[in-house]
C-alpha cells in the first residue's frame, strides 16, 4: 500500500541460513513459544483493533491466544527480512505485492495447498483473481490467502471548496475538471491553500491511475513489459504534470505529507486508498471531508465516461505464515478464519477494510456513520487494474523515483518536455529491470 524500500539484496544472500535457525530479532516477534500462542505482525495501527477483535473470536473456539503487534512500515520489512535471514519470524503476518515473490521463491512461507484442499471454508474461486494469482507461485503452490482488497477515491474538503466558491467534485468530473478546480483554489487563496496534493512516491493511490485511464500500463498483463513510454502513457503523465503545477510542490509534500496537508486544511483535495478511511473518519474536522469517485480521462472527447476511461488500482494483502512456525496447524486455522466468509464479513462490518473475498464488502460502506464512503464500492462498477508487480518490483519502482526517472519532472512540473523524456526513460528502466529478473 506504500512504496517499499529495496530490502532483498541481503535477503537473497542470506536465505540459505533460514534452516539453521538463530536468535530472535529485535521486534520481540517470534514463532509461537508454545502450542497455545501465536504472534501476528501487521503494519497498520488503524486496523489493529478490528483485527484483534476477530482474532479474539477465533481464540475463543481454538483455545489459542493470538496477539497482533503493529510494526511501522519501514521496520516491518527490515525485521521480516532479518527473520527470514536466520532469525525468527512471526507466526502469521501480512504480505504485499512488492515483496512476496522472492519470499515465495525461497520457501520462507508456509505452503498452504494441503490445508486449502481440506478446508471447506476456503474456495479460491471466491476471491479476487489478481490477489489469488499474486500469492500463487508459478508451480501452483499457494503461500498466502487474500486478506482484503482496496480501491482509490478522491477526498475533498467541503469547507475549502465553499470558501473559494468552487463546486464539489461529481462522478462526471474529468481530470481536467480536477485541474481547473485545483487551479481556482490555489490561485483564489494566493497560494495559502493548495488546490490538490499528490505524493508521487505513493503510486497506487496517485499517478498509476492516470496512466491506465489514458490507455497505458505500468506493467502489462503478462508482467513482461510496459507501455509507459507510449503516446497513451505520455498523455497520462502529462495530466499528472498539469495537476502538479497547481498543487503542493513535492518539496512540501516530502516535508509534510499529503494526509497532514489535508487534515491541516492546507490542501483541498488528495487521492487516497480505502485503507485510510478510518484515519480521516476519526480526524478533528471529519465533518468537512467527503469522498468522490476518481475523475476519468475523456480520451475520446464525447463528454461521458466510457469503458477504460476510469480506472482504480486495487491491491490485496495476504495472510501468510512462517514456514518455520512451531504451530503450523494453528497458524493456518487463524488465517482461514480471517479469510473465511465469516471473518471477511466481520472485517467489512467493523470497517477494517474491504474483503479479499468477492461479495462481502457492502457492509463496509455502512461502517462509517455520517461519512459516505460508497465511492470506494462504486469504483468497482468501472474498471479495476491490479497494482503492477514483477518478480523484483522494487528494482524498477525505486528507480522511477530517482533522477533519470520521474524525479526531475515531478520537482519541475512546468517543463512538459522533461516529463515526456522521463516517460521514455521509464520505459527503458522497467524493460531493463524485467529483463534482468
Amino acid at each position: 500500500m506504500k512504496r517499499i524500500a529495496t530490502l532483498f539484496l541481503a535477503l537473497v544472500m542470506a536465505l540459505s541460513l533460514v534452516a539453521c535457525g538463530g536468535s530472535s530479532n529485535s521486534s520481540g516477534s517470534s514463532s509461537g513459544d508454545s502450542s497455545n500462542q501465536l504472534t501476528i505482525n501487521i503494519w497498520d495501527s488503524n486496523q489493529q483493533k478490528g483485527l484483534q477483535q476477530i482474532a479474539d473470536e477465533w481464540s475463543k473456539t481454538s483455545g489459542i491466544s493470538a496477539k497482533i503487534e503493529v510494526v511501522d512500515w519501514d521496520n516491518y520489512w527490515t525485521l521480516l527480512e532479518a527473520g527470514a535471514s536466520g532469525g525468527e519470524m512471526p507466526d502469521v503476518f501480512w504480505t504485499h505485492s512488492n515483496t512476496v515473490q522472492l519470499y515465495m521463491d525461497n520457501d520462507v512461507l508456509l505452503k498452504l495447498n494441503d490445508y486449502i484442499a481440506n478446508d471447506p471454508a476456503i474456495d479460491l474461486s471466491n476471491y479476487y483473481e489478481g490477489i489469488v494469482n499474486l500469492y500463487t507461485r508459478s508451480d501452483g503452490n499457494v503461500y498466502a490467502l487474500p486478506k482484503d482488497h482496496d480501491t482509490i477515491a478522491l477526498l475533498y474538503n467541503k469547507a475549502l471548496f465553499d470558501q473559494y466558491g468552487v463546486a464539489y467534485p461529481t462522478s462526471d468530473w474529468t481530470w481536467d475538471d480536477m485541474y481547473e478546480a485545483a487551479k481556482a483554489i490555489t490561485e483564489g487563496s494566493n497560494g495559502d491553500v493548495y488546490g490538490m496534493a499528490m505524493n508521487t512516491s505513493n503510486n497506487q493511490d496517485g499517478w498509476y491511475n492516470l496512466v491506465y485511464d489514458y490507455g497505458a500500463q505500468i506493467v502489462n498483463d503478462a508482467h513482461n513489459g510496459t507501455t509507459i513510454g507510449s503516446a497513451e502513457g505520455k498523455a497520462g503523465m502529462e495530466m499528472v504534470r498539469k495537476l502538479l503545477t497547481v498543487g503542493a510542490p513535492q518539496s512540501v509534500v516530502a516535508e509534510t505529507g499529503t494526509d497532514s496537508l489535508f487534515m491541516s486544511a492546507k490542501t483541498a483535495m488528495i487521492t487516497q486508498g480505502s485503507w485510510m478511511i478510518n484515519a480521516f473518519y476519526t480526524a478533528e474536522h471529519h465533518d468537512d471531508y467527503a469522498w468522490a469517485l476518481l475523475p476519468y480521462a475523456d480520451v475520446n472527447g464525447n463528454g461521458k465516461c466510457d469503458s477504460g476511461e476510469r480506472y482504480s488500482a486495487y491491491n490485496g494483502l495476504g495472510w501468510a505464515a512462517s514456514a518455520a512456525t512451531k504451530n503450523p496447524d494453528a497458524a493456518y486455522s487463524l488465517i482461514s478464519y480471517f479469510c473465511s466468509k465469516e471473518g471477511q464479513l466481520r472485517q467489512s462490518e467493523l470497517g477494517v477494510t474491504m474483503g479479499g473475498m468477492k461479495g462481502v464488502s457492502e457492509a463496509f460502506a455502512n461502517a462509517f456513520p455520517g461519512m459516505d464512503v460508497s465511492p470506494f464500492i462504486e469504483a468497482e462498477s468501472y474498471d479495476l487494474f491490479f497494482r503492477p508487480y514483477t518478480r523484483k518490483t522494487t528494482v524498477w519502482e525505486d528507480a522511477l523515483q530517482q533522477t533519470g526517472g520521474f524525479l526531475d519532472p515531478w520537482q519541475n512540473p512546468s517543463d512538459a518536455a522533461l516529463m515526456a523524456a522521463a516517460c521514455d526513460n521509464a520505459q527503458k528502466i522497467i524493460e531493463n529491470a524485467i529483463a534482468a529478473e
